[in-house]
């Protein structure tokens, strides 16, 4: 996959159990039971959570024998965080100010 699908990259993001994966993978190759081990959901449903992980190009997944593992491909995250930054030029929210509007605005 050269360049990958912002849309895909940022819809396998908006999953809290796909970013667990992704922070498991982190820190190295796993096999899928293995990555599967900590969720409380089945074998299945985590093997739909790699597959959306592995078509929006964030893992990479490989057969050795019977086990099928996991590795992260950090070149999509690379291309998402690249135009994420591209808004890095606008001014961070003032919660205070914000704070200062709403009650205002209740009273």
């Amino acid at each position: 996959m050269s360049a990958p699908d912002l849309d895909a990259v940022f819809a396998a993001l908006a999953d809290p159990t796909r970013r667990a994966i992704l922070s498991m993978l982190l820190e190295d190759d796993m096999a899928v039971t293995d990555v599967a081990a900590p969720f409380s959901v089945s074998l299945a449903a985590i093997s739909k959570h790699l597959g959306v992980l592995a078509r929006a190009g964030l893992i990479a997944q490989e057969r050795r024998g019977r086990v099928v593992w996991c590795k992260l491909e950090p070149d999509a995250l690379r291309e998402a965080s690249i135009w994420m930054q591209a808004f890095g030029q606008f001014d961070g929210l003032d919660l205070d100010r914000l704070e200062d509007l709403v009650t205002r605005l209740e009273s």
